[in-house]
């Protein structure tokens, strides 16, 4: 650390604290050393972990303590305050805990602890299969190494990359400001050392359920104990004149965002269709590199349907005051290559097109063998389909969410959904309750969004849209359902336990 770095704020808990600094509830924050350290008082005594989230390293003393866990006030992740382990992703690498030690009425932190004891599964599973390779195939493997399975793991991804940071693909990855070796999530040498046998670009054309079975288009077979689909959902496709030109692009896979950042090299001008979250980030990310931008959308603000008229206006301001041009309440008729013209008759001169107007779940595999599919695989409260040992996660699964059955298209509920379908083929048997959360990034602004609001009646705004400071609550039947947040990261923490309450 040179001498210009800041050391963590707070006290040196290896020079002692007050024993009674230590507050009931809340955390302490100090450091040990260079180390930032919070200290915790739990049931059954004092706790130290570290202070830093292993996610993007967000800064823990600042989120949210509920019951013997620390949250992430930047993504919510999860840790546990009494070991350091990382309970909830985005975060799967545990934070270091350390040692306590109270002498009279002073506590000292000035060593690391380290795990010795290993779980062990309740239903010990010699095979275990996963389909597909995004967040809740790759979080519900590493969960399962985590929990102690200890028989087969097999990984079948049709992407041609290991699991990779989704969400960068459209933020700081497409901008240019995030280099390629940050986007993998592990390395090969990871899912050797774990044991996971991940294959990639295989293509899965049948579940045998009756053989217990996953068939290959080349015809090899792979037994399981216990099978997790995770195939994720696959861009909607615009079927018009000239959208099949090479100049066409969807965001969806690393080889996609690959193939859109060469094109960037002799583009001058690009043209959005669809105003969603993705689109909205990718066309600030191409602004970023000095593209003449258009986004193209039949809706009157962007992302109304998601966050409200007020606040998809809001976000329609940032993009402008940088620049990007909106065409509302239009929809594309043609794509010659060189220009997309518009049902109204504008034409927008474009080097290239990225469409993305939704997606829809993969779901044949599962309706093949016969599982049941109502847009999603549907699944219960274990995220466990139709079939006995069947599992389904992530944006292909259809769960039980309060009083209805959803579908959610976010990346940290994915892999939450991953880890706890990992632990009930293990026999864990913990229904899948948790809060849908996202964030969603523009121009330097990140949105915070937690619950399911798949329709509402109501919207209240505490706070000042122009000042970055405020949380927009929705409501449906005088129920709150979700909440927006930016600059308080804090409160929507808060939000977030009150509706898993």
């Amino acid at each position: 650390m040179s001498h210009n770095e800041e050391l963590p704020p707070g006290p040196d808990f290896a020079l002692g604290v007050p024993l009674a600094s230590v507050p009931p509830d809340g955390v302490l924050a100090g450091r040990v050393g260079k180390e930032a350290v919070l200290i915790a008082r739990l049931a059954d005594g004092l706790h130290a972990i570290g202070a830093t989230c292993t996610h993007y390293g967000g800064p823990l003393a600042e989120g949210l303590r509920v019951g013997d866990e620390i949250r992430c006030p930047w993504h919510h992740a999860c840790f546990s305050l009494r070991d350091g382990a990382a309970r909830k992703a985005p975060a799967f690498a545990a934070v270091q805990a350390w040692r306590v030690k109270i002498d009279g009425d002073t506590v000292f932190v000035r060593e690391p602890l380290h795990a010795t004891t290993k779980p062990q599964p309740r239903t010990p599973r010699a095979r275990i299969v996963i389909v597909g390779g995004g967040a809740a195939g790759f979080a519900a493997a590493e969960r399962l190494r985590d929990l102690g399975h200890a028989g087969s793991l097999t990984m079948l991804s049709a992407d041609a990359s290991a699991p990779y940071d989704r969400p960068n693909l459209s933020k700081d990855f497409l901008a240019g400001t995030a280099p390629e070796d940050w986007i993998p999530l592990k390395s090969e040498a990871h899912y050797a050392k774990r044991d996971i046998d991940l294959r990639l670009g295989t293509k899965v054309v049948a579940i045998d359920h009756a053989a217990r079975e996953v068939v290959l288009r080349e015809g090899d077979r792979f037994g399981y104990d216990a099978l997790l689909i995770a195939t994720g959902a696959a861009p909607r496709p615009l079927r018009l004149p000239g959208f099949d030109h090479a100049n066409v692009f969807a965001l969806r896979s690393l080889t996609d965002a690959r193939a859109i950042i060469a094109a960037c090299a002799s583009a001058r001008a690009v043209a959005f269709v669809g105003a969603g979250f993705i689109g909205m980030e990718a066309a600030g990310a191409l602004r970023e590199r000095g593209l003449d931008v258009h986004v193209v959308a039949p809706d009157s603000v962007p992302m109304e349907r998601a966050l409200g008229a007020e606040l998809g206006a809001w976000i329609q301001s940032l993009h402008a005051a940088k620049g990007v041009r909106f065409h509302l309440r239009e929809k594309p008729a043609a794509f010659d290559g060189k220009a997309l013209v518009l049902e109204s008759g504008t034409r927008i001169d474009a080097n290239m097109v990225i469409v993305g107007v939704g997606v829809a779940p993969r779901t044949s595999l599962a309706e093949q063998a016969g599982m049941q599919v109502d847009d999603g695989i549907v699944v219960d409260a274990w995220l466990q389909t139709s079939l006995p040992d069947h599992y389904a996660a992530g944006d292909v699964a259809r769960f039980p969410l309060g009083e209805e059955r959803a579908r959610v298209e976010h990346w940290v509920h994915a892999e939450r959904m991953g880890q706890a379908a990992a632990a009930n083929m293990l026999g864990a048997r913990h229904a899948f309750d948790d809060v849908p959360f996202f964030w969603t990034h523009h121009h330097g602004i990140d949105v915070r969004y937690c619950g399911y609001a798949g329709r509402w009646d109501r919207v209240e705004v505490d706070g000042d849209l122009n000042a970055r400071d405020f949380t927009a609550r929705y409501f449906r039947e005088g129920a709150l359902v979700a909440a927006a947040s930016v600059g308080r990261d804090r409160e929507n923490l808060e939000i977030e336990a009150s509706l898993h309450r």
